[in-house]
């Protein structure tokens, strides 16, 4: 068997195990393969096994992928953003992307919905929130979400869908538990809220070294590369 391909079971069956200890189906998390970095052929491989969602950081080499339009099939291949926007590539994001997973500030909301209404095309997106508090990080304070979600209803071309954050990078998964109960609660109090034109369907957290942990904590997206592609990740 291709080494990928057998990584990608591996990854699956994981998914799977996390998502049955947490009292869910398999099938009601989604994998968001990471493909930064990643050949033509990689990719072509991980969607030839049953891969639905490729994830890209930066806009500028998904670009060049994206015009592979004879192999990425936008009818059975959804694009996920999953790095940090900049607003003077929204346009382009736009022309790609059917999620963006990083949206940070009202600046960048206003901008999405600006380009979206020249589209005339509502655009799906994700709260970008930093939940270990860490400066190095991109995303709204925990205490900004609910603010931004109220501001947020003066774009009504944007949908926000879910949110999203990152957890620490280290060597124990369990280090992030909290970090990814705290953008769980910050979801469910979203909803409760009732804000009109959100809908809290997405949480998108969890990477190679913590995505059991993140299932087990409520993701429903999780982001992962380097255990599909690379050999020898645990």
């Amino acid at each position: 068997m291709n080494p990928i391909v057998n990584n990608l079971y591996t990854v699956n069956e994981r998914i799977a195990r996390a998502a049955e200890r947490s009292n869910r189906t398999p099938d009601s998390i989604e994998l968001v393969a990471v493909t930064k970095g990643r050949s033509i052929s990689e990719i072509q491989t991980i969607l030839d096994a049953g891969v639905k969602n490729i994830g890209e950081n930066r806009v500028q080499e998904a670009q060049q992928k994206y015009a592979t339009d004879t192999i990425f099939d936008p009818k059975t291949c959804n694009w996920h953003l999953i790095g940090h926007l900049q607003r003077n590539k929204v346009k382009a994001v736009l022309e790609m992307f059917s999620l963006i997973h990083s949206v940070d500030s009202l600046r960048l909301l206003a901008e999405i919905a600006r380009r979206a209404e020249e589209r005339a095309q509502p655009v799906d997106v994700l709260i970008q929130v930093n939940t270990t508090g860490e400066t190095s990080k991109y995303g709204l304070d925990t205490d900004d979400v609910l603010t931004f979600v109220t501001d947020a209803q003066a774009y009504p071309t944007v949908n926000i869908v879910g949110l999203m954050t990152m957890g620490q990078f280290s060597p124990s998964p369990e280090a992030n538990r909290p970090a990814f109960a705290l953008l769980r609660s910050l979801s469910e109090k979203i909803e409760t809220e009732q804000f009109p034109g959100v809908a809290m369907r997405y949480l998108s957290m969890g990477m190679t070294n913590d995505f059991e942990v993140a299932i087990e904590e409520g993701a429903n997206l999780v982001r992962i590369g380097r255990a599909i592609f690379e050999s020898s990740v645990e």
